[in-house]
């Protein structure tokens, strides 16, 4: 089966290069960015300002192919790929979870951001305290990290 997508929009940030990216929304404290949503569907935005939090999601257009094992971020041994967030997948899809500054038209002002400028916006959904926070679940062998990494290095990404 193939899945095409098409991008509705492209996410802007202060971030060029992966390299020193904030590797999680939690870690971009005080970036702001810019979500430009395609004209066509600025209809859609409608009511999304009444949310505090949104979920991007996107295409990691510059990740270097998919691995099976990875070592992540915030780790120094190999793991499973699904049990990571490293950008080199399968299906090279990305989301974040930023808050909403405010809207414009079709641009979203956005505080968190830890997405390279330029990356094609594939959806947005609204960020659901009730549906998505789980704050007593358990967080695998991140539990037990043998790495404090905020920000990225080269590992994931296409040399740019």
């Amino acid at each position: 089966m193939t899945i095409a997508l098409s991008p509705i929009g492209v996410i802007h940030s202060p971030h060029r290069a992966a390299v020193g990216t904030p590797i999680q929304p939690v870690y971009a404290k005080g970036i702001e960015g810019q979500v430009v949503v395609d004209p066509a569907f600025e209809d859609a935005l409608l009511d999304i300002d009444g949310f505090e939090h949104i979920w991007l999601v996107y295409f990691f257009d510059r990740a270097a192919i998919f691995k099976p094992r990875v070592v992540p971020y915030r780790d120094t041994r190999e793991h499973g790929l699904f049990a990571t967030r490293s950008p080199s997948r399968p299906n090279p899809i990305g989301l974040s979870v930023v808050r909403l500054l405010g809207l414009e038209g079709n641009v979203l002002r956005v505080l968190g951001i830890d997405v390279l400028d330029g990356t094609p916006l594939i959806d947005i959904k609204p960020y659901v305290p009730d549906f998505d926070a789980h704050s007593s679940s358990r967080a695998g062998w991140l539990d037990e990290r043998r790495e404090d990494r905020m920000l990225a290095d080269d590992r994931f990404h296409d040399p740019e």
